[in-house]
């Protein structure tokens, strides 16, 4: 029996907000799109474009205040070919929310305080 990944998840208040940000930010673009009938929530998954590994986006209709994400320890990682072009892109946006000069890592943060650390390709 083996296992792949397939997505990871992330709950949000402002779906359209987010979907501009990760676009925006990260360059992922919505693959798919789940909606029921009723409309009482929405899944939209993100992809990168180079692997088949993608980001869900979850929306819940009937939420009415933003998620509480405790002490934020989870985070999801993206490598950035160009570090110093990504960098200087997450400076411009102003969202970058820590930065580990010694590691050569930074986190920027979305618009429900997700951190997602971005690194160099060498740690990929």
């Amino acid at each position: 029996m083996k296992f792949a990944f397939a997505h990871n998840n992330l709950n949000v208040f402002d779906l359209e907000k987010s979907l501009r940000f990760y676009n925006e930010a990260l360059g992922l673009s919505e693959v798919k799109r789940l909606t029921p009938p009723d409309g009482s929530f929405t899944l939209v998954y993100l992809g990168d474009g180079k692997t088949p590994h993608k980001l869900e986006l979850t929306w819940m209709r009937d939420r009415k205040e933003k998620y509480n994400l405790g002490d934020n320890e989870i985070h999801l990682a993206f490598a950035a070919d160009d570090f110093a072009a990504a960098h200087k892109k997450h400076e411009k946006m102003g969202c970058i929310c820590y930065e580990n000069k010694a590691m050569g890592i930074y986190f920027i943060e979305d618009p429900d305080g997700y951190w997602l650390e971005v690194i160099p390709p060498s740690m990929a």
